[in-house]
């Protein structure tokens, strides 16, 4: 067979795979068609959700929020979790709203003020409903996630939430104090050799932070006991 033989049979078996797209296409434009329209549907179903329902919900949700935010930093948890007569608490925040980032930012409040309150199980459980971008926030949770932990005595989840705490905040304000209840957890266990590596840590990598100011005393009563 000659070369240009060679040529033609691939230009006519290309063709002929060009033919055979042409041919999937026209046998299945209906179907083509009905998975496009569903596409657009979908998408321009989900932008009128985002736009009609979610936004306005999320101001409503914000607006009403404001109240037990304030019982919060008063420390009135129970006002704080159930709300009064005028305004709700978190719990009905979350059941009404929980779609938001209201509802969101809630479970953390919730959690925090059920660990005040001693219901470890429960702040467990709300803290670790909380899902947010701050870095502050979201190690706060992961930090009284850990507290709750130590409160059950479950001391390997508390090393665990302890140490995700101080990976996430990452500054000289959080990290150092959720590596200092870590190492107290350590010392908790009887494993001095970590909390001594833990609190040599805190005195290179922190030392400028309040955890570093007496950290010596216990870098001495770890390695006393090693």
């Amino acid at each position: 067979m000659t070369k240009m033989q060679d040529n033609t049979k691939i230009v006519l078996e290309t063709g002929n795979g060009l033919g055979k797209t042409g041919n999937f296409v026209r046998e299945n434009q209906k179907s083509l068609l009905f998975i496009i329209a569903a596409v657009i549907l979908l998408v321009a179903g989900y932008l009128i959700y985002l736009n009609l329902y979610l936004a306005p919900r999320e101001i409503e949700a914000a607006n009403k929020m404001h109240a037990a935010q304030d019982y919060w930093e008063k420390k009135d948890w129970d006002k704080a979790i159930n709300g009064d007569a005028g305004y709700p608490g978190f719990e009905k925040i979350i059941s009404d709203y929980g779609s938001t980032k209201s509802a969101n930012l809630a479970y953390f409040y919730l959690g925090v003020a059920y660990l005040n309150k001693g219901q470890y199980s429960k702040a467990i459980e709300d803290l670790t409903n909380y899902h947010g971008d701050d870095s502050m926030v979201a190690a706060e949770a992961l930090g009284s996630t850990g507290d709750a932990y130590v409160e059950l005595k479950n001391y390997d989840k508390a090393e665990t939430y302890f140490k995700k705490a101080a990976d996430m905040a990452k500054n000289k304000f959080l990290s150092p104090l959720y590596l200092k209840k870590l190492g107290l957890v350590y010392e908790a266990e009887k494993n001095f050799k970590d909390a001594d590596e833990t609190y040599k840590k805190i005195k290179s990598d922190y030392y400028t932070s309040t955890e570093a100011q007496n950290i010596d005393e216990y870098i001495a009563r770890a390695e006393a006991q090693m």
